[in-house]
């Protein structure tokens, strides 16, 4: 069979095929469905759990059990999606309301994980059960799965809208999905606000839910911007930590602040990082007053407790951590969802909306299904009935018939050619029969006991039942009032029984703002060893230490406590290291690696000079290339606050070999000397002064395979050690910058 090849343009189909793929991470993977608030792999786990039986009076379930059942029918992207899903709806601290109940180790609000999927078991909650699967049969379309063997729920027929209550985060391809947590109980009543008044203004809403609800509590400190962020559905909250100061209650403990809620992005990681923040600030005596900090947190909630010095300012500090760590950080509101199959950016109004749309949709399902049972069941009853009232009949035509098929024949169609009658005079009734083939059948099964005057009352009294739930439904069905009721009451009932208090404040708070103490400069030393570790120590420790300093550290610079440390590097590169960024250290303790304080990055290049930028006024440097290529700078050139810039330009395959300070009086002879023992003496003067985005001037004149070595700063007596051998200048003729030189032997 010949090939059929397509030809195409091939960035057409590249736009075609990325436009397809983010469409399919955007509505299948990303992004919940604002109906239900829930991602499909949520869906499908919840789904499978149910399909499972794994509720909330039942015993849990291994965890690799459900994680590899919904894999291999639901849901076909890996078992660590559908677990990590797991173990984020059983977590209280991420969630307002848990939708799975884990048992083993589910993870901590400090960011420990949870244990493998073979060692926990999980259940659904109680309220996941009622509140989100409730009627599932009833109320919502199902579709093929993935595998088309078997049938999952399009949606979960959720009664609240769990877009809002437990939040949701995404990333998708070009769009993100960010919303904050809120409180049940304000959420249902706001529901059933709208329900009853769908025209009700942004500014009511908020009044009854004022704003988010962190399972983590905290201070959102800019209420009056809530307002902006619901009516376009992003924006910014702020949100700090409770602080709490403790008096000393008895001689020798201290005066704590002692953390009791944490910003809900501080989940995680985010507490170490917080406790190490702080204790930095201590250490570089921005937060003199503390003198330890520990985590005391546990099963009833969070304690983290820094201790302080006497008569410290207890509000100072706060105004400190909430401005210099993450104790006040910033919640990213982005409310996308999907909505009427596309991703957009709901509004509060649009949200409830939404819900209010979705929760008649399910009830007019449910009650049409419920509907078409009772009718059903209205068909039998009446059937039965009226079989009772004619027993005599029908007792005659089942007698008389020969087969089930002509006692069918004969109460559905009234044809008694089948049949012989004893009593000819009831042939002519039976004519008249016209029961359904339903209630044929089920004259035929009926039991003879059901011939009781008792149970005919019992039928009786069933069809009157039938016939209210008829028009009840029917009511229901037809009127939106009706659903409306059905709607406040589901609402009243979730919050009686799973409603609870509001975990966090809302208030517009001042910014924290820190009276930056006046900074007392010292003189100080700056130490680096052959690791790259680096520390300050201060100068009298340094003099009374000097030996072992200088003995144990490859450099060693005088600057201050707020001085500018200079590395120049090999690769013609400048790097800024600021003294307020390096700990001090006493003389044993390690300091802390180079790249941690500045850009440098010791495996990559070699440090040829080291100066603190203060202390170079009134100097010059001296650069000289491998390929010989020479220049003085300024020292002003070197003023700058980047962390990395430009020390000297250099030709491809060039660096610099040597940087040399022009300081001292006197030395006006500078020699260069090459690798195959050439050197060359000409006038420092005679080296011109540069811009350091020059490559400078021509040095030495280097033979094929040679390049220079070094260079040196000297007066006419000066001694250059090459090799095993000492090279006095006055041997030396002085030249012409840019000659050969003179061939040394060695």
């Amino acid at each position: 069979m010949a090939e059929k090849i397509l030809r195409t343009e091939y960035s057409e189909e590249m736009q075609k095929s990325y436009l397809d793929y983010s469409m399919s991470v955007i509505t299948a993977r990303a992004v919940p469905d604002i109906r239900d608030g829930l991602k499909p792999v949520q869906r499908r786990l919840l789904y499978d759990m149910d399909d499972l039986h794994v509720h909330h009076d039942r015993k849990e379930m291994k965890s690799a059990r459900i994680t590899g059942d919904c894999m291999g029918r639901f849901h076909p992207h890996g078992d660590s999606s559908i677990y990590d899903t797991m173990v984020v709806l059983s977590q209280d601290f991420k969630k307002s309301m848990p939708l799975v109940d884990g048992k083993g180790n589910f993870g901590s609000i400090e960011g420990d994980t949870a244990a493998a999927y073979r060692y926990t078991e999980a259940k659904l909650q109680k309220f996941t059960d009622e509140v989100f699967l409730r009627d599932i049969d009833k109320s919502v379309d199902f579709v093929p799965t993935y595998a088309n063997t078997e049938t999952e729920p399009v949606v979960l027929p959720v009664r609240i809208p769990n877009f809002l209550l437990n939040g949701s985060e995404g990333i998708a391809v070009g769009m993100t999905t960010s919303t904050p947590c809120h409180n049940l109980s304000e959420l249902c009543d706001l529901c059933t606000a709208y329900v009853r008044n769908p025209q009700m203004t942004l500014d009511e809403m908020l009044e009854i839910m004022p704003g988010p609800d962190f399972p983590t509590g905290g201070i959102i400190s800019n209420k009056s911007e809530l307002k902006g962020i619901y009516e376009t559905g992003a924006g910014k909250i702020k949100i700090r930590g409770r602080v709490e100061f403790e008096a000393a209650k008895k001689r020798g403990e201290r005066d704590k602040l002692v953390v009791t809620e944490i910003p809900y992005t501080m989940i995680g990681a985010g507490i170490g990082k917080f406790m190490q923040d702080t204790a930095d600030l201590a250490e570089a005596k921005k937060l003199p007053e503390v003198t330890d900090i520990g985590n005391a947190s546990d099963a009833s909630g969070i304690n983290i407790f820094i201790e302080l010095k006497k008569d410290s300012d207890p509000e100072r500090i706060k105004n400190i951590l909430y401005k210099k760590t993450r104790l006040e950080d910033t919640f990213g509101v982005n409310m996308l969802a999907i909505s009427d199959g596309r991703p957009e950016v709901m509004t509060l109004p649009s949200i409830l909306k939404a819900w209010l749309k979705f929760q008649h949709e399910i009830l007019e399902r449910k009650y049409r299904a419920l509907l078409e049972k009772e009718e059903d069941r209205r068909e039998i009853q009446e059937g039965l009935i009226t079989a009772c009232n004619i027993i005599d009949l029908v007792i005659a035509v089942i007698r008389g018939a020969k087969n089930r098929k002509d006692a069918e024949a004969c109460l559905t169609k009234g044809d008694t050619s089948g049949i012989s009658f004893r009593d000819k005079s009831l042939e002519e009734d039976a004519a008249h029969l016209r029961f359904t083939d339903r209630q044929a059948k089920a004259i035929l099964e009926m039991q003879l006991y059901k011939l009781i005057g008792l149970e005919i009352m019992e039928l009786e009294k069933a069809y009157k039942a039938t016939m209210k739930a008829i028009r009840e439904y029917k009511a229901i069905i037809s009127g939106r009032e009706k659903r409306e009721e059905l709607i406040c009451a589901d609402l009243a009932e979730i919050k009686e029984k799973y409603g609870y208090p509001r975990k966090t404040e809302i208030a517009d708070l001042a910014e924290a703002v820190v009276e930056e103490a006046p900074v007392t400069v010292t003189d100080c030393v700056f130490v680096m060893d052959k690791m790259g570790y680096c520390r300050l120590i201060d100068q009298s420790l340094y003099e009374k230490n000097r030996e072992t300093v200088d003995a144990e550290n490859k450099y060693v610079i005088g600057t201050t406590s707020n001085g500018r440390i200079l590395i120049f590097t090999d690769k013609g590169n400048l790097y800024l290291v600021k003294c307020a960024d390096v700990p001090f250290k006493k003389i044993k303790d390690k300091g802390v690696p180079v790249d941690n304080v500045s850009k440098y990055q010791t495996s990559k290049e070699e440090i040829l000079y080291i100066a603190c930028r203060e202390k170079m006024e009134n100097m010059n440097l001296l650069f000289l290339t491998k390929d010989g290529m020479i220049k003085q700078v300024e020292c002003a050139e070197f003023e700058t606050n980047n962390r990395q810039t430009l020390a000297t330009k250099l030709e491809a395959g060039d660096e610099v070999i040597t940087i040399l300070p022009v300081t001292e009086i006197g030395l006006n002879t500078i020699v260069l000397w090459t690798k195959d023992g050439y050197f060359l003496r000409f006038a420092l003067d005679d080296v011109p002064m540069n811009k350091k985005n020059a490559k400078g001037v021509r040095g030495i004149r280097l033979k094929a395979k040679d390049e220079c070595a070094g260079a040196m700063i000297a007066g006419p007596d000066s001694v250059v050690k090459y090799g095993k051998k000492e090279v006095r200048l006055n041997t030396l003729k002085t030249a012409t910058r840019g000659g050969t030189g003179t061939k040394v032997r060695t």
